[in-house]
């Protein structure tokens, strides 16, 4: 059978962000956002059961058995931590492991515009951290996290599933929730959060619209909370959050998210000259007159503000991606690759910066 150790401590060598364990094929890991298959003989299927049921606890095995599939987190001595998915596919056993820093980069070491870092420091409202699976999300959200921690003396309670990275409480203290171990569902643990006396909640994932709406209650009643969600855009995310609910409800919800919205910071991880990924981001400020907009129904508006409101530390995902080209972080061809927008307006901001 493989050694899982072994093939994790060569994903952690060779810097691959995850190792995928299929059956009817070698071990695959993922650097740099490009799949490697590894020299390695094909998995059989009661191999990769053996992987997978090594990893799993009697609850999680319970679980698997009885959704086909399961969520958890691991760490291996001297090696790190690692994000583990199990789950069914044509009556086999597929894992996907995604490595866990052991370390918590900073804003400036993990590229994050430091605009983003000066939200950390409000008393209460919503930040949303938003973007496609591997973009980087958690690695964010944990910076931030981190510099509360490091900077305030409050009480910090996550809601995980499952926990990423682990933080020790330095200035703040902290208290880490995960899902299936300490808490069974993600609305009974944030019902459960506002009497547990925290000041900042961080949400893995606003899930469903019940998630959603209690997320907004904690952040209208003095916490401030940090979540992400599966969103391409700022823009998309408002409008996401809004249309999750019935449309009896949405002007209500229009008018919490006016009140409490301090950020959004939606983002992909692009390939860097010479190798590694770099961050790439689109921000909107919760500034009155983006609050405006939301509260009057007029998200189609958003982009147009974002990108004329760099003053307030506001940027587009075209801006962002025409800087990161004359920064020389990124190819041109990458840059339109990645435009989520018409390319013509790409093409044109960077005609403008002589990107030719």
């Amino acid at each position: 059978m493989a050694d899982i150790v072994e093939l994790l401590e060569l994903c952690v060598q060779e810097g691959a962000s995850d190792l995928h364990i299929c059956a009817g094929s070698p071990p695959v890991i993922r650097i740099d956002g490009e799949l490697v298959r590894v020299n390695h003989p094909v998995l059989m299927p009661n191999e990769t059961k053996e992987i997978a049921y090594s990893v799993l606890n009697e609850y999680q095995k319970n679980e698997f058995e009885k959704n086909l599939q399961v969520d958890l987190s691991t760490g291996i001595r001297n090696l790190g931590r690692f994000r583990v998915n199990v789950y069914s596919q044509r009556e086999a056993i597929s894992i996907a492991f995604r490595a866990i820093p052991n370390d918590i980069r900073s804003f400036d070491e993990a590229g994050i515009p430091p605009i983003v870092s000066t939200l950390c420091d409000k008393n209460n409202g919503l930040i949303l951290v938003t973007g496609p699976t591997g973009s980087g999300k958690s690695t964010t959200l944990a910076t931030m996290v981190d510099k509360v921690n490091s900077e305030h003396p409050l009480h910090i309670l996550t809601i995980e599933d499952p926990i990423e990275f682990l933080h020790k409480s330095k200035r703040a203290i902290v208290n880490q929730r995960e899902l299936g171990t300490d808490f069974k569902g993600f609305s009974f643990a944030l019902k459960a959060a506002l009497r547990q006396d925290p000041d900042v909640i961080l949400v893995g994932e606003m899930r469903d619209r019940e998630t959603i709406e209690l997320a907004l209650r904690a952040a209208e009643t003095g916490h401030l909370v940090m979540t992400t969600l599966h969103t391409n855009s700022c823009a998309q995310t408002i409008g996401r959050i809004i249309d999750s609910f019935p449309e009896n409800a949405q002007e209500q919800v229009r008018t919490q998210l006016g009140m409490m919205l301090q950020g959004v910071v939606t983002q992909k991880l692009l390939p860097k000259i010479g190798g590694g990924r770099v961050l790439a981001c689109e921000i909107m400020i919760g500034t009155p007159a983006i609050q405006s907009l939301i509260r009057e129904n007029k998200v189609h508006q958003l982009d147009s503000m974002i990108q004329v409101s760099q003053k307030y530390g506001m940027m587009s995902f075209n801006q962002h991606l025409v800087a990161l080209v004359k920064d020389g972080l990124i190819e041109k061809d990458v840059a339109i690759h990645s435009c989520n927008t018409e390319i013509s307006i790409l093409l044109d901001l960077m005609d403008r910066e002589g990107i030719r």
